[in-house]
């Protein structure tokens, strides 16, 4: 199958990923004929509302949960916005408290952020040089007040793996809830809600091959937010406004073609990402990867040209379209959060290059990515 032409390698399917054929296909109707408002008795209302509740279906068994604990948004921002606001009484703020860590994605640092300004008391965890939190860590952290702890599944830049079984172990002998944003693992690995012990998940549509726009939140039953949008009762009130039918039905279709795809998808992109990293370390002395070298998402390769700034590298291989830290950061000149809380030194990181495969990869684009990486760095530290 065709996601995208073959005149660049695309190497950056953290950011975001080609929608796949399946899911731009399952949309089409929705578009044209088949319009609907969910929420009316008629034919057209009632086929709307049966492709919205096929889409959450769908979603609920990529990651084993009932479809009644499934609410669509807008993407992982919003459900993470939806589970950091909606546990906190904002009559008495001084009263809530939430552990989180300090390698989140900014959809969870900068609400956390915003509720501490409001007086919510907030303890942002340290992580190891891997970026892993410490269960004990967590433990030590939890009060009589603490609301949620929210605890990433997967790092969008290293790929570094959470504790979150742990991490959910630990919580649970306090009643403390557990969130994870899992935006970049879903799809990517196997996820499964009770296997985890989570009682929040957030999904981003457009990280597993679906429509950008949409997201999802597992609410395990008996947990209860308050809605960041009030209106009507969509959603089970938790989202108010009439639902989008089209970006649901992509999501529900990207999400069974995860389901279907997660074993042969998982074995290669691992194959991939494990032979550019062969290549590059064979080749290139000084090399540092960055995270975990064996916790981490089968598709991730984070890695390090000391010296090097890796805006510069990938400058003058237009061919190559990859990141040199999170998508959201490209335009800094700073070192990444994440790769100071791990106390990457800035000479380092600043070298970093996030290199993440997907379904529109194949080897040979590997073999020449790595070429074309490996003859670009020698020729700048040669200082040509």
């Amino acid at each position: 199958m065709t996601y995208m032409p073959k005149k660049y390698i695309y190497l950056d399917h953290n950011a975001t990923t080609p929608v796949a054929p399946e899911a731009a296909e399952a949309m089409l109707p929705y578009m044209r004929e088949k319009f609907g408002n969910p929420s009316s008795d008629y034919a057209l209302g009632l086929e709307a509302n049966e492709a919205v509740e096929g889409a959450r279906e769908e979603v609920a068994q990529l990651v084993g949960c009932e479809p009644e604990c499934i609410v669509f948004t807008s993407g992982g921002s919003e459900s993470n916005n939806l589970v950091l606001k909606g546990v906190v009484d904002f009559r008495v703020p001084e009263k809530s408290h939430i552990i989180t860590s300090s390698v989140e994605h900014p959809a969870v640092l900068n609400p956390a952020l915003y509720l501490m300004e409001l007086g919510v008391r907030v303890t942002i965890l340290p992580v190891d040089r891997y970026g892993r939190v410490e269960p004990a860590d967590v433990e030590k952290a939890i009060t009589p007040d603490t609301r949620l702890i929210s605890v990433m599944l997967a790092n969008n830049e290293t790929g570094t793996l959470q504790p979150i079984r742990e991490i959910c172990e630990v919580a649970k002998g306090y009643g403390v809830p557990v969130h994870t944003d899992a935006a970049q693992a879903v799809g990517k690995i196997e996820v499964q809600v009770d296997a985890l012990g989570v009682d929040f998940l957030s999904i981003a549509g457009h990280k597993l091959y679906g429509p950008k726009g949409v997201g999802a939140l597992f609410i395990r039953k008996g947990r209860e937010l308050t809605p960041l949008i009030h209106g009507a009762s969509q959603e089970k009130g938790l989202r108010a406004g009439t639902e989008n039918v089209i970006l649901s039905v992509g999501l529900g279709a990207a999400c069974r073609l995860a389901r279907q795809r997660l074993t042969q998808d998982m074995a290669f992109m691992r194959r991939l990402r494990d032979r550019l990293q062969e290549l590059l370390f064979g080749a290139l002395k000084g090399l540092v990867l960055n995270g975990h070298p064996v916790e981490r998402l089968p598709n991730t390769l984070n890695v390090s040209a000391p010296g090097i700034e890796g805006s510069a590298i990938l400058g003058g291989i237009p061919r190559i379209m990859a990141s040199t830290g999170a998508a959201c950061h490209e335009k800094s000149v700073r070192l990444s959060h994440v790769l100071s809380a791990m106390g990457v030194p800035e000479e380092v990181g600043m070298g970093a290059l996030r290199l993440t495969v997907g379904r529109t990869n194949d080897m040979d684009q590997i073999e020449e990515a790595a070429k074309l990486l490996i003859a670009r760095i020698k020729e700048m530290r040669n200082g040509k």
